[in-house]
């Protein structure tokens, strides 16, 4: 396979496998580094990729299995994983701060999630993929799948839930 057959087949997701170094890894160069890494790592497997289904999910794969060695090393110790891509720059001031302030209880609720779960929430709700996709990237079932992410949306909607009928702010 040749540079522009492997851009060609890399360019659709590439940006994917950012945001989910990014979900991961929270800093920007980090997952700048783990996508780099990832994209060098399937250039040296180019002439195999053929033999897989989805090289999408072999890369989101990748990425996710080395986004977790870089959280369990020692230079990673004290990262989390938050979102924080969205910012609306032509809003008011004061519409900005209630975005930020709504992003961060939304991101304070995705924290308290079990890991497993808020990955599977990224996947499947900001990165769009299919349960089956899921389940390959994660290695899980299907099933499994579907029962992590309808645990993860029953809590954020109770903690919702929560906080409107009482209006206080989990903290």
């Amino acid at each position: 396979m040749n540079q522009n057959e492997f851009i060609k087949i890399i360019n659709p997701f590439k940006d994917k496998l950012f945001r989910l170094a990014k979900r991961m890894l929270v800093s920007t160069e980090e997952a700048e580094d783990a996508t780099q890494e990832v994209l060098v790592r399937l250039w040296n497997k180019n002439s195999a990729l053929e033999q897989y289904n989805s090289v999408e999910a072999l890369a989101m794969t990748m990425t996710k299995n080395y986004c977790l060695d870089q959280l369990k090393s020692k230079r990673a110790t004290n990262l989390q994983i938050v979102h924080n891509n969205y910012q609306d720059k032509q809003a008011s001031v004061e519409t900005q701060i209630e975005h930020q302030n709504t992003l961060q209880w939304a991101e304070k609720l995705m924290n308290d999630l079990p890991e497993q779960q808020r990955l599977i929430l990224q996947l499947r709700e900001i990165e769009e993929y299919e349960f089956s996709e899921i389940a390959q990237v994660l290695e899980m079932n299907e099933t499994a799948v579907r029962v992590a992410l309808s645990r993860a949306r029953k809590t954020l909607r109770e903690q919702i839930e929560k906080t409107h009928n009482y209006g206080t702010q989990v903290s």
